[in-house]
């Protein structure tokens, strides 16, 4: 089975603050496992991001948390369940990027939400969220929930435990990068950042604001070590970052 039991229920990681772990998605003809965090913010209402498969079970266990108030796509790839979700929930304000409805536009489906994420958010103060600068063509937001230090990414990080996966699909994980033994941002995915710089920039942001644990929304979590671990999986983008730095300071300092 791909994914992580017990699926659809609520599960705490820390005060205010629970994932989700779906079923698998279809991506490439590979599944993956999915995983939602849902944060309670201080007005009583969830915000709930990168949703996953919705379930009358799950419903109710998120009723006894509170109100769903905020459904959160991150990037162009992560609207799957959005529709459903907001059917349930008509009252919840949905927050996204422009991709995720070009792209939901070419598989045929009508993707709408009511706010782009580049707006001002209610949630300020309580969950910082930054832009991943660098890539013309993917579009994606992480998240910091202060009140208990979580990192919270979607794709430019993956970490997925050869246990969760059908066997054929091993050796393709290991080869894109995403493995768990060095879990990191998938190499296609990081092909598509081409200003290393900047995308370096963005990485010791995150990094600066101190998690204490990583959430993840394909395969293993890191509940300790954080730092350390944000290090290790974009060691290739930070040095390359640096890099391209000092050379640009060289050729300032060589210009006549």
């Amino acid at each position: 089975m791909t994914g992580y039991a017990p699926l659809d229920v609520p599960k705490p990681v820390g005060d205010g603050i629970w994932i989700i772990d779906g079923p698998p998605v279809t991506c490439r003809r590979m599944p993956h496992p999915t995983r939602a965090v849902v944060v309670r913010l201080q007005t009583g209402g969830l915000w709930v991001h990168s949703p996953t498969a919705w379930t009358p079970e799950l419903g109710a266990a998120l009723e006894a948390l509170g109100t769903v108030a905020h459904l959160v796509v991150p990037n162009p790839l992560h609207y799957t369940h959005l529709s459903d979700w907001q059917a349930r929930y008509p009252e919840a304000q949905s927050w996204g990027v422009k991709g995720a409805v070009t792209r939901a536009a070419r598989q045929g489906e009508t993707l709408a939400f009511d706010h782009l994420l580049e707006a001002p958010a209610p949630w300020a103060g309580e969950i910082d969220q930054m832009l991943i600068r660098g890539s013309r063509s993917h579009t994606e937001y992480v998240f910091f929930h202060r009140a208990s230090r979580s990192l919270i990414l979607t794709d430019i990080l993956q970490s997925l435990e050869t246990a969760h996966l059908p066997v054929w699909m091993r050796p393709l994980v290991w080869f894109s990068g995403a493995d768990d033994s060095d879990g990191r941002m998938p190499s296609l995915l990081r092909r598509s950042y081409h200003d290393k710089r900047a995308l370096a920039a963005s990485l010791r942001e995150m990094i600066g604001w101190g998690p204490s644990r990583v959430l993840l929304a394909h395969g293993r979590c890191y509940m300790k070590n954080a730092r350390g671990e944000l290090e290790r999986a974009y060691r290739r983008e930070l040095r390359k970052g640096l890099w391209d730095e000092v050379a640009e300071e060289a050729a300032k300092r060589e210009e006549p």
